[in-house]
């Protein structure tokens, strides 16, 4: 019999460990610019205390314990999607750089589609384990069948998020969804179709915006204003006392960082909010490319890890679960880093771990407690 310290995932722990140090740092860095009264560096610590205890908490509580909670936390979690609509403007539900996304609680604000991904990872994970293990002819009708249902449980939280005009999490479900489908044992016969059509259809979108903008504003509605963070992202030059404002600045603070960076507090090119979506500028300007590239190593570092940890997980559910996660971590990190460097359009993305923000954080840590959990229940040897 192991001893209980023996169950933990003391290299998840170290890595945790490693983003904390890097968050409280390039947010301290940030801080020094001036352009903020509020010390956000004090406050992320205290974010990351909360976080951790979350996380420890959640790690002994057993995989099979969290897929029967499963249904009634995923009824909460769009009950408190629900809620934003139909409460009132108020000190607990307040509007927050134009958006009423988040419930106040004192000092805390909470925004409940941050942790409707985790939650989303959970119920997925569970519909998935059930349908295979009470199918015991697969065939082509089943797997439709549990397209289905994973859509039906997928559909009600990403409409009411996506009404709260948040495209970047929606976007981030989807990520969620779609790696999660690819391991749940649906056939390829039906995957390949699928997933040919969902690009299809994405990219004769993007095609579309960028050589036929009229079309689509006639087609869905959209008015040609709504397209500029397309049209920054392809032309930020002519954009550049607007949408592509944010872009430009974080092109000079990354290229003007060089190779080694100009050092800790060191910052000079201005970007509103650089604590949080655009903190990956903040480490290149300052840390320069090998800075950069650390942090990358350092995710990788935790990708592979947790890969692993799915491959030696001990049911199915765990291993679903960890599909989510994975999925949901690479997507943050390529949209949020892209985004900095044009590769991708802007949203409002944080880098996981890394940029500012509570709920974003603790809902982080809530996977991250889930797998420690699957670590410490295993019974399997890594």
């Amino acid at each position: 019999m192991k001893h209980w310290l023996e169950k933990i995932d003391w290299w998840l722990l170290v890595l945790l460990i490693a983003f904390a140090t890097v968050s409280i740092t390039v947010i301290t860095s940030a801080m020094a610019g001036q352009q903020y009264e509020t010390n956000f560096a004090e406050r992320q610590i205290m974010y990351y205390i909360l976080g951790f205890i979350i996380a420890l908490s959640l790690m002994f509580v057993s995989p099979r314990r969290l897929r029967q909670f499963s249904w009634p936390v995923y009824l909460i979690g769009n009950l408190a999607l629900i809620g934003l609509f139909i409460l009132p403007e108020s000190s607990f539900t307040p509007i927050i750089n134009g958006a009423k996304s988040w419930y106040r609680i004192g000092p805390i604000s909470l925004q409940p589609s941050e942790f409707m991904k985790i939650i989303l990872m959970l119920i997925l994970a569970n519909i998935t384990y059930r349908h295979n293990r009470f199918t015991f002819n697969k065939t082509i009708q089943t797997d439709f069948n549990l397209i289905l249902k994973i859509a039906g449980a997928a559909l009600p939280p990403m409409l009411l998020i996506l009404l709260q005009n948040d495209l970047g999490t929606t976007l981030v479900l989807i990520a969620i969804i779609l790696g999660m489908v690819v391991v749940s044992g649906i056939s390829w016969k039906i995957l390949i179709p699928f997933l040919g059509t969902v690009a299809a259809i994405g990219s004769a979108l993007i095609l579309g915006i960028i050589f036929k903008p009229l079309w689509i504003e006639k087609l869905f509605g959209i008015q040609t204003y709504q397209l500029g963070r397309i049209n920054s992202w392809l032309n930020p030059e002519a954009y550049s006392e607007g949408d592509g404002f944010h872009l430009i600045e974080s092109m000079k603070a990354i290229g003007s960082g060089g190779l080694l960076g100009k050092g800790f507090k060191n910052g000079e090119v201005y970007i509103p909010e650089n604590h949080t979506d655009f903190i990956y500028s903040v480490i290149g300007e300052e840390f320069g490319f090998i800075g950069s590239v650390l942090v990358l190593i350092l995710f990788l570092a935790l990708f592979l890890h947790l890969i692993r940890l799915a491959q030696y997980a001990d049911n199915p559910f765990s291993s679903l679960f960890l599909s989510g996660l994975i999925s949901m971590l690479m997507f943050h990190v390529f949209q949020n880093v892209g985004m900095t460097i044009q590769l991708v359009p802007i949203t409002g993305i944080p880098l996981p771990l890394i940029s500012y923000g509570g709920s974003a954080l603790w809902s982080t840590m809530c996977g991250i407690g889930i797998a420690l959990s699957i670590f410490y229940h295993k019974t399997k040897t890594l």
